[in-house]
Formats: C-alpha cells, sequence, structure tokens
C-alpha cells in the first residue's frame, strides 16, 4: 500500500465519536442547522454550476497525493465553487453596466482566456487555503504548490501563489470557512450514537466517507434523477431547475441521505430504525430521507431502499416545483 493511502487511512481509523459532552454537540448541532438554512435560503440560479465531477475528482486525487484529510478536499471544492461563481458573477455585471450605459464592450473572449489560463493555479489555491484551515493536520507549503505546477507545465512564482490566493480571499470577503456535508455526516453520527443506533458510528463513518464522495463526483446525474422524480417529469424547465437549487445547497438533506444509505449497505435490517433517529433529530420527512437514500443507491450498488420501489419527494418541496412551468406546456 503506498503512502498516501495508508496515511488516509490511518487518519479515518483515528475519528473517534462519543468524546464530547451532550451539551456541547445540542450546540453544535444547531449552530450547524441555522447554517444550512441560511445558505438554503441564499441559494443563488448559478450555484453548483462548477461541481463538474473533472473538477471534483482533481481536487480529490490531489488531496490524496499530499495526505490532506478529507475534511480539506470537502473544502476545497467549495472554496473554489463560491470563487468561481463570484468570478462569473462579476463577468454577468460588468456586462449589464456596459450594455445599459451604451459603452464599449470589453474584449469578452479575452477575459475567459485569461479566466480560463489562471484556473489550475486558482484551484490549486483553493486546495493550499483548505489545508490552512486545518493547520493541525497538514499545510501545503508554496513550494510543495510550485513543484507540483511546474510538473504540469506551469512555471510561477511564489509572488504569483500568494497573490492567488490573496484574489481568491478578497473575491469571498475572507468568508473561506465553509461548512461542508462532512460536518453535517459527523455531527449526525455523533448524535446517532448517542441515541442508541443499532449500527457503529464509526462503521457507518467508513461508508458514508465513500458516499459522500460519490455524491461529489456524480453531483448531477444525482440531482437530477431527484429532481426528475420531484416533477414527474422527464425534461423539467429551467425555472423549475432554479427553484431545485436550494435542494442541491441543503447539506443536511444530503447528510441524513449519504448516513441512510450507508446504514442499508451496513445492515438493512437497522435501516429503519436509523432513519427514524435521522427524522427525530433534523426533523426531516422521511420520504425526503427514503428518496435521498435510494438515489445514492441507485448510482452506487444500484440497490432500492426497503419497501419503496419509487419512492417519492417530500411534499412540500414537490409542490413548489410543479408550480413552476413545465417546459411542455
Amino acid at each position: 500500500m503506498d503512502g498516501p493511502v495508508r496515511s488516509r487511512l490511518a487518519s479515518l481509523s483515528d475519528f473517534q465519536f462519543g468524546a464530547v459532552a451532550t451539551e456541547t454537540i445540542e450546540d453544535a448541532l444547531l449552530h450547524l442547522a441555522q447554517q444550512n438554512e441560511q445558505a438554503v435560503q441564499e441559494a443563488a440560479g448559478r450555484m453548483g454550476s462548477f461541481r463538474e465531477t473533472r473538477i471534483v475528482e482533481f481536487v480529490f486525487l490531489l488531496s490524496e497525493q499530499w495526505c490532506l484529510e478529507k475534511s480539506v478536499s470537502y473544502q476545497a471544492v467549495e472554496i473554489l465553487e463560491r470563487f468561481m461563481v463570484k468570478q462569473a458573477e462579476n463577468m454577468y455585471r460588468q456586462a449589464t453596466v456596459q450594455l445599459r450605459e451604451k459603452k464599449e464592450p470589453q474584449n469578452w473572449r479575452a477575459l475567459k482566456e485569461q479566466l480560463f489560463s489562471k484556473f489550475l493555479l486558482r484551484l490549486v489555491s483553493c486546495v493550499q487555503l483548505a489545508s490552512k484551515l486545518s493547520f493541525h493536520y497538514k499545510i501545503i507549503s508554496n513550494v510543495t504548490v510550485l513543484n507540483f505546477l511546474q510538473s504540469l507545465g506551469y512555471v510561477h512564482t511564489k509572488e504569483e501563489l500568494l497573490e492567488s490566493e490573496l484574489d481568491v480571499l478578497k473575491s469571498l470577503n475572507f468568508q473561506i470557512n465553509l461548512p461542508t456535508p462532512l460536518a453535517y455526516v459527523e455531527m449526525l453520527l455523533e448524535v446517532l450514537g448517542y441515541n442508541g443506533c443499532l449500527v457503529p458510528a464509526t462503521q457507518l463513518h467508513t461508508t458514508c466517507l465513500t458516499l459522500l464522495d460519490l455524491v461529489y463526483l456524480l453531483h448531477e446525474p444525482i440531482y437530477e434523477s431527484l429532481l426528475r422524480t420531484s416533477i414527474e417529469n422527464s425534461v423539467p424547465s429551467q425555472l423549475q431547475g432554479e427553484k431545485f437549487v436550494s435542494v442541491k445547497e441543503d447539506f443536511m438533506l444530503l447528510a441524513v441521505g449519504v448516513i441512510a444509505a450507508s446504514a442499508f449497505i451496513q445492515n438493512h435490517e437497522c435501516w429503519s430504525q436509523v432513519v427514524g433517529h435521522l427524522r427525530s433529530i433534523t426533523g426531516i420527512a422521511l420520504e425526503s430521507i427514503t428518496e435521498f437514500s435510494y438515489a445514492i443507491l441507485t448510482h452506487s450498488v444500484g440497490a432500492n431502499t426497503p419497501g419503496r420501489q419509487q419512492p417519492a419527494l417530500p411534499p412540500l418541496e414537490a409542490r413548489a416545483l410543479r408550480a413552476a412551468p413545465s417546459s411542455n406546456t
């Protein structure tokens, strides 16, 4: 077994549950729920457009090569996502102002090429920034980053690397300590352990990491299947897709879906108990949890969740989406 994989497995085995006081867990869970609610409410139509499979895979492989813990790879993806969305929004805003004021339009092809030419540098900067947020584990040095870029044929100076980090920080108003689905998964597993879940939290944790990777890598197919099911239409309209963005940004929903799917894989006889606990803890409808776990299992092992051949999306979300005009009308 090579070094990076061995190091990654060692970090997973060191993870411990049941070492935190219940009062602390309650406060932390409430804080995460409030963060999640705010993120869902603020979800914009263009959010999620840069969580593409190739980009996510590159970040995951790079994080593994640099022996970073899993939380760093997820956070790097989220930082990069927010940064690229900001860049796209700024370009759109500039174009709108120029059109309104009838100014000479900028050379958008040149701006696009400039954005693409710096994309790898920005991606690596996001990974490096994410590693600095978990400084108790490992920070990636500038020398390591520059050597990596040079191995791919990209020559940069330390000054350019620092400028790239600063560009990302300024674009996000230095707010880069973003919540990730992993934080929600691990917090819910902690609560499940205290609630007497029949499947051990450490056992679920390992499977959850694998399935969470899968959801990130198959982000579009999984969420597209959820959308089609929710509107009972194989061809969603643009407006229906925009309304569904809030579901894509709901990390609490993603976390319960991942845990439920993991429980089914680990011990399907205990699946109902785990889902019941998740519903009680989060207040998320049983249909929602079943729907998400079904989608994850279908795209991973091709299995169905117990007792539901074609689970339905939560009624509230389904009603909201069906209210949007269909592409067929």
